[in-house]
């Protein structure tokens, strides 16, 4: 009898604890980004204060991309509407990852979602275009062969180099000027190669500049912030 009693003790014990342990799971699984999808590939990255080695874009008033590399450097009215890439894993074709920085969620982390380019690139042109920026007069540049690459002018010591990004709308501005030209030009993609981030970043801390939108032109050796067309041509003179 002792041991009938003891059996049912432990077995209500049990299953009274089995509620908890599945909730707590299904709690974790849905508060937490996903950092990898259902097909094993790579998903959102997880986005706290202290994250590392991460690009955040956001767009200024004048529909400037700006780069930073921590949370904290981003203002705290673009926060809503940042674009973050882990430039060792990328992001889906014709997509990116917008995070919403306004509000960490319970477990220190900030919400990411998955939005067509489109969306993202929309705002900047809007804001491009009602502050009368003149690099937003081309809407095709955004639209530019997504293998742009492809198309560079590559020799051994090129008198440009373009630090950018595929979905940056000067950038590839940039680009088209110089193979309208003749420039000897290579294109780095920061995104998805971070050793052309580093490089990057180095020569502008040499250059005693902080950077912060893209692109960035090395025009034979002098670091110049954003494609103009009168600044490229009076470096290619010095």
């Amino acid at each position: 009898m002792r041991r009938v009693v003891a059996s049912i003790a432990l077995l209500l014990v049990s299953t009274s604890t089995l509620p908890t342990l599945v909730g707590c799971g299904k709690g974790g699984s849905g508060s937490s980004t996903t950092t990898t999808s259902s097909d094993g590939k790579p998903g959102p990255p997880e986005v706290k204060d202290s994250s590392a080695n991460l690009l955040f874009t956001w767009i200024d008033d004048k529909g400037e991309f700006r780069v930073e590399q921590s949370v904290a450097s981003i203002p705290a009215a673009a926060r809503g509407f940042v674009r973050v890439v882990d430039p060792e894993k990328g992001a889906p074709p014709e997509s990116v990852y917008l995070v919403d920085l306004g509000a960490a969620l319970p477990n220190g982390t900030y919400p990411v979602r998955t939005a067509p380019r489109d969306e993202f690139e929309k705002v900047a042109v809007e804001r491009r275009q009602k502050s009368g920026n003149v690099l937003a007069a081309a809407p095709a540049a955004s639209a530019a062969p997504a293998a742009s690459g492809s198309a560079e002018v590559l020799v051994d010591r090129p008198d440009v180099i373009i630090y950018g990004a595929e979905w940056c709308g000067p950038c590839h501005q940039a680009e088209a000027y110089m193979k309208k030209r003749g420039i000897p030009y290579v294109e780095k993609d920061i995104e998805k190669d971070s050793s052309a981030q580093r490089e990057m970043r180095a020569k502008l801390t040499k250059a005693g500049m902080r950077g912060g939108s893209i692109p960035v032109l090395d025009v034979k050796g002098k670091m110049l912030l954003g494609f103009d067309p009168v600044s490229v041509d009076r470096a290619l003179q010095m």
